[in-house]
Order: C-alpha cells, then sequence, then structure tokens
C-alpha cells in the first residue's frame, strides 16, 4: 500500500501508523516457520500489494526486529526474538539514543506503578 493507497472495507481511511508492521509482527510471531511475502500477505486481514508487504518486511529486517533466509527468488523472515524481547530492545534503542541515562532511568522509574516497581526490585535483586 503506497502513502495514498487507502484500505478497502474502511471508508477510504488510512492504516494507522505502525498497524501493517504490527500485524505483520504478530503474524509471523505466531508462525512455525519463516514466512515468504507471498505466505505474509495471504495471512493479512486486508489484502494488500506483494510489493507493499516485501518493503515492509524489508524495513522490519533493515531495523533488525526480523531475520531473513534465501528461499527461491525471495526471502522467507522470521522475529528475531519474541515480542517481549522485541519491547526491550526498543527500550535499549532509546536508551543509547539519549544523552542522560541516569535522568532518564531516574524519571522512568520515578514513573512506575508500585507493582512493577517492586518487580523492578526483585529483578534486580534488592528487595527492599
Amino acid at each position: 500500500m503506497g502513502a495514498d493507497e487507502r484500505l478497502p472495507g474502511l471508508g477510504g481511511r488510512r492504516r494507522a501508523n505502525g498497524a501493517l508492521e504490527g500485524e505483520i509482527l504478530s503474524l509471523l510471531q505466531s508462525a512455525e516457520t519463516a514466512l515468504t511475502p507471498g505466505d505474509v500477505a495471504a495471512g493479512l486481514t486486508t489484502p494488500l500489494a506483494h510489493t507493499t508487504v516485501a518493503t515492509t518486511l524489508a524495513r522490519l529486517h533493515t531495523r533488525g526486529v526480523l531475520e531473513r533466509i534465501p528461499q527461491g527468488r525471495s526471502y522467507a523472515y522470521s522475529p528475531v526474538t519474541d515480542e517481549p524481547g522485541l519491547t526491550a530492545r526498543h527500550m535499549h534503542q532509546v536508551m543509547n539514543g539519549g544523552t542522560d541515562r541516569e535522568t532518564v532511568l531516574t524519571r522512568f522509574v520515578d514513573e512506575l506503578s508500585d507493582h512493577d516497581e517492586d518487580l523492578l526490585r526483585r529483578l534486580l535483586g534488592t528487595d527492599e
């Protein structure tokens, strides 16, 4: 789907940013094996052009979210990790992009719920 393509059945509305990537990642996470762009396109809830799916998969691969193996004239894709692993990777990328890690971590911890703060303490082995 190009930038100006509209989704059928949605009154011409565009897909929300990240929605296609999220749906593709979910599909790949639930798959037993690596999937080709054609496999992914067939599993999506909204029909999309093969080139749109292939481009999205290639971008996710470039960002390190997917790994790929040659399969015929194309590639088959699979996630590098599960959903919690992808979230953790994203958190690390955000942290690595900042300039003041201490302040970022302090503010992050300050905004945790009591339950999440207790969980973090347990994970760090600092139950106080």
